[in-house]
């Protein structure tokens, strides 16, 4: 604990501020002194309290690559691309690992009931992961030099894995010591030595179901071998004239199947191989001529027997026909002469038949195919003649449509959760098996540190998922749908023709409070919806506002304008519900005028239970050109007001009277208080080009990729251009910096094509750096510096239609800040140094704006605070932030009487504060002077649609946290906080006196802060575009942590960032995962218990007794001793330079503190050794008995034979 003491005597800081104390009013004029008094903040946060590191990821693994099963543990390994693998079992056990390297993971295997799982990377090595533990590490690693793995296959209780390699060569490597063998089967002893032609890679490995001592080897041209391990020779070679994608054997080991690269299936007898039995084109159809048609590739085959039918499961994956166009991806399940074809939405990647039994000497019972898939996971049940699939209980489908916006909520209402859910569970689909989740292995508890937890994703089809994230697991509680607000746009309407190839309902950001229940909605198409939640249905006429919120770039503004025209004097201002005509309407453009982007329905639409729309607010055509982005929101329930503003102004709406209270633009709120002194330009001679300008800050960038997040899952991702498109804005570019070509070497990162730039002209190009900073370059093919218009390409026959905006895009001009980017443009030289020496230092320094662009509002806030100097008492106020780092405080005079809340205009005052700041400004709070955190005030939920009472009438219930209800310990006022990309500083109110300053960053700025509890304190978040997480304490801005975590490579981690209370946080780690991070010190100590144990002790299934008559006439499996074979005293030392043993992290050290310490692996090892002992003792006490029976079993015997042996045959 840390105490802090500070005098306030007017203006003066403390010695010990970090950073430049140096930090008045906006207006620069000193205040009288207040009242020196002592405010004592103890400090509860010190740096041990905090800890970065990640807990869990949710959703569908990105690009998967290959599957596992372990049929006994019964859990499930997904690899990806990426070098990612994520284990699976029953819900709550959910584990993701990744490679170092990165490589792609080509092929999984599990140590079935061992505990242990084998990866096969696309660098050619092989990695042993211990699964024993609740975070996976690697024992082993083996790297092959001179060839590529192709396919892997390890025998059921064999430590002896099987590695086929591209050159066709056969391996064998050693589990327990992951080190080769000398015992190799080589391509050219596998196949005759009269074959001309290599066979070609290996694609498959198994061992014969009837003898162990077999090996079949299967190469890529079609030939197959089986290979004899004891004698090491052939037993016999297939050859095959088409390629063979994989092979599965009868659990009898006397016939196997093979599927082909021409759609056929081909069935082998062992006691003749000369040519299959059996060749079948289960897609291929005859044609009218005779021909057959030809088909497509069956990538993988499964041959499955059943004890409840004699005919087996023939399960496999492709084989369709190529003359039919348009069809999805099938598997076919053929079970005796019944054929039924199940469509995927997505390409199949890998897929499973899972059996009741292990061993593949056996019958085998399926009873589920486990389907991967490129974007879902499904599971099939077989046990249903209908084959329905089963319930997901993963997270599988927050890709459904793309994700564009996240907000996490920690410690929410405990009744929000149940509610949500369910009015949601009336919605969910039905058909599924009603049997249970097969993959039901591992072991997970609830914690000990539980509360509500609710995560929200915003989706480019306008949906909207509320998710159950407590306890570390993820569920989905309820969807919304925006778009139903909206009709449906005609192709025939020329609005809605524009619009026809993007997504109009796209969510750009939420606002939601969770105990009142008020739901905001900003969509691209600069509308705002406003959603209250109800427990019955209705039938409701939903409102819709339209307003122009379009200021004029052009007009040049003089300090003699701005004194004479003070903040607020323009009526039309400030009730703009009937905006005047615009002056654009004589223009060729002006039949777009007044236009909406989206027509919201009008008439009454009946809304199931949930969250219902109660107002649409949208931006209008003002002059033929499209509204620009919303880039803040924020919604008050107590105040019943809603706030959004973008790069031209701010509007206020009065949601309870729904009308408008507020629209104005950005250089009009500051009235005679404006710190800039902004200089009068040339208008230009192109109208179009008044609105191009990028709106500084994250929350602007979003509009550039909407194009991106209909076209692909990598929407947010791929901001990338190819080398092509680089030469050509080099060579016409002549000031452009040189851009580095390292980002090609790059195989993550894939370039978009020359087409995607000219669809998406007007927007930044952006190239993600070595070094993960971001240098974006808008070109312009002539001199004219690009403050006239947007980007432009060359000029052709096609430039005007190549260069004309279309309707809804909003114009872009330059982002100073946006994602780990600085934007240069390429300009002249005396231009580009000015507008570079602008993007770098946002600082209040800046006295004079030579420039024509707009200043955005970046952040909003409502709450309880004094919005002059000179108040005595707190009023609502509300908190506005500004790209050029400008903070100002709008009071707000609301009546109190519930009645004349509903009947009387609210009033707005002229501005009262302005605080400067280094940067865009991203986040507001309010503290008491004990430190607390001070809340922004509520309205108690109550049901909209409630039947009335008439002894009862319904009145609004608020909750205020006012600064006033803590005035015992300093008196009047409070601490504002304000922080901003570069720095934070803590304000007394209302003298407006800077406290602290401290500067953030100087070469990075931070893309995300807020203000969160930690161990019962406060402390400032921030996530800064170079990778930092920090944290600062409140209210000294004293660093605690400060931790190079994640470097920024693409927009999406940027834009989904967000912290929460109880030291958690979360951002899209992919386009189809949520990784969820901590950065509390006490949830890190806890984490170990919160995670699911992935391996659980199950005594391994007894292998089936086949009976005397089958075993007498050679019916049971040939065991061989493998360790004689392939040991180093039969077989010798593989050569060195074919693989290097590499051990695992930190040996056995490692693996302790991965597992947590050692006294959880002296626990665990005393669990094993007393399980351990108990089977020895059981298996003691069963060989005693079997002594005990075999001895009386003898003594009666001999006794039968003495009293016998006398008698003759005719006597017995």
């Amino acid at each position: 604990m840390k105490k802090f003491r500070k005098v306030l005597d007017g203006l003066t800081t403390s010695p010990g501020t970090i950073g430049s104390p140096t930090c008045g009013s906006a207006a620069s004029t000193p205040t009288a002194a207040p009242t020196p008094r002592e405010i004592d903040v103890q400090e509860m946060l010190v740096s041990e309290n905090f800890q970065i590191c990640k807990t869990v990821r949710h959703g569908f693994p990105y690009q998967p690559t290959a599957l596992a099963f372990d049929p006994v543990q019964k859990i499930v390994a997904i690899g990806t691309r990426t070098g990612g693998i994520r284990i699976l079992g029953r819900p709550g056990v959910d584990c993701y690992c990744q490679h170092e390297s990165g490589a792609a993971v080509l092929q999984l295997q599990f140590l079935i009931n061992e505990g242990a799982l084998v990866t096969a990377c696309a660098d050619d090595t092989l990695h042993l992961w211990n699964l024993r533990q609740r975070r996976p590490a690697v024992l082993h690693s083996l790297k092959f030099n001179r060839e590529r793995i192709t396919f892997c296959h390890l025998p059921f209780q064999s430590k002896w894995l099987y590695v086929g390699t591209e050159r066709g060569n056969t391996h064998i490597v050693n589990i327990e010591s992951f080190i080769l063998s000398g015992y190799v089967i080589m391509w050219n002893k596998a196949i005759e030595l009269a074959t001309k032609t290599h066979p070609g890679p290996v694609v498959h490995l198994s061992d014969s179901p009837k003898d162990e001592g077999k090996l079949l080897i299967g190469f890529e041209s079609g030939t197959v071998v089986q290979w004899d391990l004891r004698v090491k020779k052939a037993d016999f070679r297939i050859y095959y004239d088409e390629a063979i994608h994989s092979v599965s054997w009868h659990h009898e080991g006397k016939q196997f199947m093979c599927s082909h690269s021409d759609g056929s299936l081909t069935m082998w007898n062992l006691r003749n191989t000369t040519k299959p039995f059996q060749i079948t084109f289960p897609h291929g159809k005859v044609g009218k001529d005779g021909r057959k048609e030809s088909c497509k590739p069956i990538l993988k085959v499964e041959y499955k027997t059943s004890r409840n039918s004699s005919e087996p499961f023939i399960i496999f994956s492709g084989g369709l026909s190529y003359d039919k166009a348009g069809r999805r991806p099938t598997l076919t399940i053929m079970h005796g002469k019944a054929i039924t074809v199940l469509e995927m939405d997505h390409p199949i990647v890998e897929f499973m038949v899972l059996c009741e039994t292990p061993y593949n000497n056996e019958i085998q019972e399926p009873y589920a195919v486990v389907v991967l898939l490129e974007k879902d996971f499904i599971v099939v049940d077989l046990t249903q003649s209908n084959f329905p699939i089963f319930e997901n209980p993963y997270p599988m489908d927050i890709h459904e449509s793309p994700v564009t916006c996240t907000a996490y909520f920690a410690d929410c209402p405990p009744d929000i959760i149940p509610i949500l859910y369910s009015i949601g569970a009336k919605n969910k689909k039905t058909g599924y098996s009603q049997k249970e989740w097969p993959v039901s292995g591992g072991t997970w508890t609830l914690g000990s540190q539980t509360y509500p937890e609710i995560i929200i994703t915003g989706h480019a089809d306008g949906s909207i998922k509320f998710w159950d994230a407590s306890a570390i697991t993820l569920q989905m509680l309820y969807k919304l749908k925006t778009s139903k607000v909206f009709e449906k746009p005609k192709p025939s309407e020329g609005r809605a023709a524009d619009l026809a190839e993007e997504d109009p309902f796209a969510v750009q950001m939420v606002s939601w409070c969770p105990h009142s229940r008020v739901f905001c909605v900003v969509g691209i198409s600069a509308h705002v919806i406003l959603y209250r939640f109800s427990k019955y249905d209705g039938n409701t006429q939903i409102v819709s506002l339209d307003l122009r919120l379009q200021g004029d770039g052009e007009d040049p503004v003089s300090p003699s304008e701005t004194e004479n025209n003070p903040c607020f004097s323009d009526p039309s201002c400030h009730s703009p519900q009937h905006p005047p005509a615009s002056p654009g309407c004589g223009t060729p453009d002006g039949a777009k005028d007044s236009n909406q982007c989206l027509k919201v329905k009008s008439r009454p639409v009946r809304m199931p239970p949930g969250y219902q729309a109660e107002l649409v607010v949208q931006l209008l055509w003002v002059d033929g050109e499209p509204p620009q982005q919303i880039t803040s929101l924020d919604v008050n329930s107590a105040y019943g007001l809603l706030a959004f503003g973008n790069c031209n102004g701010l509007a206020v709406v009065d949601y309870i009277q729904k009308s408008i209270l507020l629209c104005m633009s950005t250089l009009d709120l500051y009235g005679a208080a404006d710190p800039y002194q902004r200089l009068t330009r040339s208008p230009r001679k192109n109208r179009q080009s008044t609105s191009d300008f990028c709106m500084r800050g994250l929350s602007n960038f979003y509009s550039d990729s909407k194009k991106r997040i209909r076209t692909s899952y990598q929407s947010l991702t791929e901001l990338t251009d190819n080398q092509v498109s680089m030469d050509m804005e080099r060579s016409k570019s002549p000031t452009s910096v040189p851009y580095p070509t390292s980002i090609h070497n790059d195989p993550r990162i894939l370039p978009e094509p020359v087409a995607s730039l000219r669809a998406s002209h007007y927007s930044p190009v952006f190239y993600l750096l070595d070094n993960d900073h971001v240098n974006g370059h808008c070109t312009s093919p002539t001199s004219q510096p690009c403050s006239a218009g947007k980007p432009r390409l060359p000029v052709g026959p096609e430039g005007p239609r190549l260069t004309r905006r279309g309707p809804g895009r909003p114009p872009f001009r330059k982002a100073q800040s946006a994602a780990c980017m600085e934007i240069s443009l390429p300009v002249s030289h005396t231009e580009e140094s000015r507008e570079n020496s602008f993007s770098r230092s946002r600082s209040s320094s800046v006295s004079s704006i030579d420039r024509d662009t707009k200043e955005a509002v970046t952040t909003l806030q409502f709450g309880e605070s004094y919005g002059r100097k000179n108040d005595a008492l707190p009023s609502p106020c509300l908190w506005v932030g500004t790209s050029l780092g400008v903070a100002l405080l709008i009071p707000i005079s609301i009546p109190t009487d519930h009645e004349e809340r509903l009947e009387e205009a609210l009033t707005v005052g002229p501005s009262g504060g302005v605080l400067m700041l280094k940067g865009s400004i991203l986040r507001f709070a309010s503290l008491d002077c004990g430190g607390s955190l001070i809340q922004s005030p509520y309205e108690v939920w109550r049901d909209p649609n409630a039947p009335e009472d008439p002894d009862r009438p319904r009145r609004r219930k608020l909750v205020n946290f006012s600064p006033s209800s803590s005035q015992e310990a300093c008196g009047d006022g409070h601490l504002a906080v304000v922080c901003s990309e570069k720095q934070a500083k803590v304000f007394l109110m209302p003298s407006q006196t800077c406290l602290f300053v401290h500067n953030i960053t100087e070469s990075s700025f931070v893309l995300r802060a807020d203000v969160v509890s930690v161990c019962n304190s406060i402390c400032l978040a921030c996530f800064c575009a170079n990778g930092h997480v920090m944290t600062l304490s409140l209210p000294s801005l004293r660093p605690l942590m400060d931790v190079n975590y994640l470097p920024l490579t693409d927009m999406r981690i940027a834009r989904t960032f967000c912290f929460t209370n109880g030291g958690q946080a979360l951002y899209l780690s992919s386009p189809t995962e949520v990784q969820r991070i901590t950065y509390s010190q006490e949830m890190c100590d806890n984490l170990q218990e919160m995670l699911g144990e992935l391996f659980t002790p199950i005594e391994t299934p007894e292998a089936q007794n086949r009976g005397f008559l089958k075993g007498f006439f050679g019916g049971n499996a040939q065991n061989v001793d493998r360790e004689e074979l392939f040991g180093e005293a039969a077989a010798g030392k593989a050569s060195r330079s074919l693989a290097q043993h590499i051990p695992g992290p930190a040996g056995m050290e490692g693996m302790k503190a991965a597992a947590g310490g050692v006294v959880g692996d002296l626990a665990r090892a005393r669990i094993a050794l007393d399980e351990r002992g108990q089977r020895l003792g059981e298996l003691e006490e069963r060989t005693a008995l079997m002594m005990t029976s075999a001895e009386t079993f003898s003594k009666h015997a001999h006794e039968l034979m003495l009293k016998c042996k006398d008698k003759k045959w005719y006597q017995l």
